[in-house]
């Protein structure tokens, strides 16, 4: 699976002003909303706000990658956004975070969820690719960043 083809225009935040990690984490999820029903949509909050719990998702470099599973959705969802500052996210690194890639998915399809994620760690760790997300002002600039440096890594990704 894709990281570009679960993002869409709806599903990118490509300007948000962060008051708290919390308000980001419920602001994200909410973006959600137009694709899961209510139930799904508090599954998928219990689910992200529980891992975030045990422990925080700011891997560094000004990334976080808040994440989730449930029984309560059947395939993969993810949101983008790139902050307008950085946001205290208790990191490994104490370095503010400008980027989080929320992703949750499936309980019953753990190793996709973990192909994901490292798949979503690996083109993150590119600095160079860490810099065009910042640079980027729209969600298009974005979600064309997202495709053309996933092409780079996976060239096998359409």
């Amino acid at each position: 699976m894709d990281i570009h083809s679960l993002l869409d225009s709806q599903s990118i935040i490509p300007a948000y002003s962060a008051t708290s990690k919390e308000k980001l984490l419920l602001d994200m999820i909410e973006v959600l909303s137009t694709k899961l029903d209510a139930d799904s949509l508090e599954a998928v909050k219990k689910a992200v706000l529980d891992r975030e719990a045990i422990m925080s998702t700011g891997v560094g470099k000004g990334l976080a990658i808040p994440h989730g599973k449930t029984t309560s959705v059947e395939e993969n969802y993810a949101v983008f956004a790139r902050l307008n500052e950085g946001l205290d996210y208790e990191s490994i690194d104490d370095i503010p975070v400008r980027m989080v890639f929320l992703l949750v998915g499936p309980t019953s399809k753990n190793n996709i969820h973990i192909k994901l994620l490292s798949r979503i760690s690996r083109l993150m760790n590119s600095a160079t690719f860490r810099d065009i997300i910042l640079e980027c002002t729209s969600t298009e600039e974005i979600l064309n960043a997202f495709t053309i440096e996933e092409q780079k890594y996976f060239p096998a990704a359409s």
